[in-house]
Parts: structure tokens; sequence; C-alpha cells
């Protein structure tokens, strides 16, 4: 993996890892989202970008299928997943419940190119 961010904190935080490719245009402009999440959440979530096109192992073992592709992993276990370009609010909602001091549960979350709807925010 490349590209990690965020300081040295504990192992207590999440690792986003964005699954992207060079010539995805929706990714490139992910880039800056994730960027900003980052330093906004830098004691609670770690993002780390993989360039499918340099490390397919990884991605196949993650099952992606397309770019871009966010997977939440807490500890070792993947929590949740989105596929396909997502804007700052689709992204921190995917997130947010699983974050260390979130008010929300901590609930497996999925949207994947077959599910158009996008999950409700939390009241």
């Amino acid at each position: 993996m490349t590209g990690r961010s965020g300081g040295s904190g504990g192992n207590r935080r999440n690792l986003l890892v964005f699954f992207s490719a060079w010539r995805s245009g929706p990714a490139r402009r992910m880039d800056s989202l994730l960027a900003q999440l980052a330093r906004k959440e830098r004691h609670r979530l770690e993002v780390a970008r993989v360039d499918v096109e340099q490390q397919p192992e990884l991605a196949k073992r993650f099952n992606v299928r397309r770019v871009p592709t966010l997977v939440l992993l807490k500890g070792k276990q993947a929590v949740a997943r989105l596929e396909g370009r997502a804007n700052a609010a689709e992204i921190e909602q995917l997130v947010e419940p699983h974050l260390e001091g979130s008010k929300s549960g901590g609930g497996r979350t999925s949207v994947g190119p077959n599910d158009n709807r996008r999950e409700e925010e939390h009241a």
C-alpha cells in the first residue's frame, strides 16, 4: 500500500483503503476529498491508496472489481465498502459509524454498484 496519510497514533485508528488506478478520472477526482478526510480525522482514521494496476493481488484479495473502491478496515476485517465515485458526504457517512468515539454504532455498511440507494443519514 502506498500513500498512507495520518500521524503515528496508536493502532486504534481504522484504515480506509482507496483502490484506484491512474487512468480513472473518478478516482483522481476523489483524491482531494480523501486527503481532506485524512487531515480531519487524523487521530481516528488512516488513509492508504492502492493502485490496482501495480498491486493486482491486493485488489483481488479485497474483491475489487471497479475503481474507485473504498474499503474500511477495522483491525484486519473489512467492515464497510463503497464502490464507484463518491462525494465527501457519502465517504463520511461510510466511515463515521466505525470511528472511535462515534455516536453511531459499528454496524457493517456497504454500497455497491448494484445498489443505487445510498444509505440514509443516521438521525
